[in-house]
């Protein structure tokens, strides 16, 4: 009896983790495009944004000033809702995710230009702005996952029997 419902336990894990990798990788690519349109849109609007004044304050440093903020909102507002788009559609994600790399990569750097502004301690407490940009580390790691699978790659559940979670073999 015990071994019946073990058993049976297993059949539904697996048929729950085959769904989890099969439609996984596409429902990150969607939600991802969601934030990323969502927080786009609300920068075309002034003062709407809550990431606005940093954002365009790190802008400003990184160009050396070259960039006003007038121009640099629009800009960034335009590339993040580009991002957001090209992931809703899933069409030439690698250039989307290229250009998702750099956004991120310049969200991250109020960490090192506005140290006193990210963090109410120094490095272990975060401020509201501080955790808004440290949350990005999750929408790199989802970029990662989305382009693990631009070229038909797909994840896989683990076989039966298989603790480490490798995955089954393609074959």
């Amino acid at each position: 009896m015990k071994m019946m419902l073990s058993q049976r336990l297993q059949v539904v894990d697996l048929a729950i983790t085959g769904w989890m990798a099969r439609y996984g990788p596409v429902l990150l690519r969607v939600s991802l495009g969601i934030v990323f349109l969502w927080f786009g849109a609300l920068k075309f609007f002034p003062n709407v944004s809550p990431a606005q004044e940093l954002a365009t304050r790190t802008i400003s440093v990184l160009t050396g000033g070259l960039i006003p903020a007038s121009v640099s909102l629009p800009l960034l507002a335009g590339w993040e809702f580009l991002i957001g788009l090209g992931l809703l559609i899933g069409r030439g994600l690698r250039v989307i995710l290229l250009l998702l790399y750099m956004q991120m990569l310049g969200t991250l750097t109020p960490i090192i230009l506005f140290p006193h502004e990210v963090f109410a301690r120094i490095p272990y407490a975060p401020t509201l702005e501080g955790q808004y940009i440290i949350k990005n580390l999750v929408m790199i790691s989802a970029g990662i996952v989305v382009g693990a699978n631009v070229r038909g790659g797909r994840m896989l559940p683990a076989s039966p029997g298989d603790e480490l979670g490798h995955g089954r073999r393609p074959g």
